[in-house]
């Protein structure tokens, strides 16, 4: 249950990391595929893997990266087939001893009330499970059976502590912090302390906070190196105009994380008629600490060139009231129009060098005789 007052909007994004949870499609350019959906997913198929094998060496992760109805099944089958395995030892070693005949009462059998395969079983379970109706026990009349008995507890503990371990941490997964962790489904693009900058807005809508949260940002598009080397998915990081000097944050409200578009930044050379005509997507991702269990979340969002809104900024979501600061939701991705020049930010940089140059020189000239 979220912990904020209000109704989702539907001009902010749910982060869900699950690959089967259905959200709203964008529309892309024709042939462009999203490399980061909007929903997080990597949008990456992994084909001709030939080494396999890798994946058994670590199968304890590999349980847990499993859908819940393979897991539900593996755990199920882990215990019927350990069960069927001992029951099936146990009916032979009560086939070898002779406890399935009829002898007198002077006769000791391995394990008492033992008669078929079917009451075989029964006991397997028992012995694996501790329940111990008390109608059958093995006796001390053969070593087999003692050893046997060992055996099929120490072999229930390990397949109870895989299983239970592999549960716990599909419950605990740090994606399921991630589904309260939002980004607004637009981008913007304006002017913001007299520099062009690129702005998002995230916000938490739990009251447990993010302890160390930290943004980080790429832009990935084709790019072809000198030597002619195409590379389809070149990942370039983009700094956040951040107080501190550094990309932490402090999420206890929605925050509108800035991007300066300056020489060193990928979207130096884009003015607002290239970006709709280029080809680049702006990767957000936002990782912490999970104040209430310590697991490192992590949620991440996409920014195609249809989702980056020019000359519009956002409008303000906290007020106070009553003593306190109150956010309001329902204006999370709400936008509006601001004056922006359509130019890329390096015209603007050589409109201001040549309009400081041109001041330099009618101060020089006037201080001539």
């Amino acid at each position: 249950m979220l912990s904020r007052k209000g109704l989702i909007p539907e001009d902010y994004l749910l982060t869900r990391l699950a690959e089967d949870v259905l959200q709203p499609k964008f529309k892309a350019k024709p042939g462009k595929a999203r490399f980061v959906a909007k929903n997080g997913t990597c949008n990456v198929a992994h084909t001709n893997i030939r080494e396999q094998g890798r994946f058994l060496q670590d199968v304890f992760t590999t349980l847990v990266d499993l859908k819940w109805l393979h897991t539900l099944i593996i755990f199920t089958m882990s215990f019927l087939c350990s069960w069927l395995l001992f029951g099936m030892i146990w009916w032979l070693v009560a086939f070898a001893h002779g406890d399935l005949d009829q002898r007198g009462d002077d006769f000791v059998p391995c394990v008492t009330d033992i008669h078929s395969f079917s009451s075989a079983f029964l006991f397997s379970i028992e012995v694996q499970v501790t329940i111990g109706f008390g109608g059958r026990m093995v006796t001390e009349e053969c070593v087999s059976a003692i050893i046997i008995l060992i055996v099929q507890n120490i072999v229930g503990l390990v397949i109870n502590a895989i299983m239970l371990g592999c549960i716990f941490m599909k419950t605990a997964q740090a994606n399921r912090r991630a589904e309260t962790l939002i980004f607004s489904k637009h981008a913007v693009i304006s002017v913001r302390n007299n520099k062009l900058c690129f702005m998002i807005r995230i916000g938490d809508l739990r009251k447990s906070m993010i302890i160390s949260a930290t943004v980080r940002m790429q832009v990935v598009r084709r790019t072809t190196t000198e030597e002619g080397e195409v590379v389809p998915l070149d990942q370039i990081d983009i700094h956040m105009d951040n107080p501190v000097g550094t990309n932490g944050v402090f999420l206890v409200s929605p925050l509108i994380i800035c991007h300066v578009i300056d020489k060193d930044s990928p979207l130096y050379e884009l003015s607002a008629s290239d970006l709709q005509h280029e080809d680049i997507e702006v990767i957000v991702v936002l990782e912490g600490v999970v104040e209430t269990t310590g697991i490192t979340t992590q949620a991440r969002t996409s920014y195609v060139s249809e989702e980056i809104l020019w000359g519009q900024r956002f409008v303000p979501t906290v007020s106070e009231e009553d003593g306190m600061y109150a956010v309001d939701y329902s204006k999370f991705g709400n936008t509006v129009k601001v004056p922006t020049p359509c130019c890329s930010a390096k015209k603007l940089d050589q409109q201001f060098l040549l309009k400081a140059f041109w001041s330099r020189t009618r101060k020089t000239t006037t201080k001539q005789p």
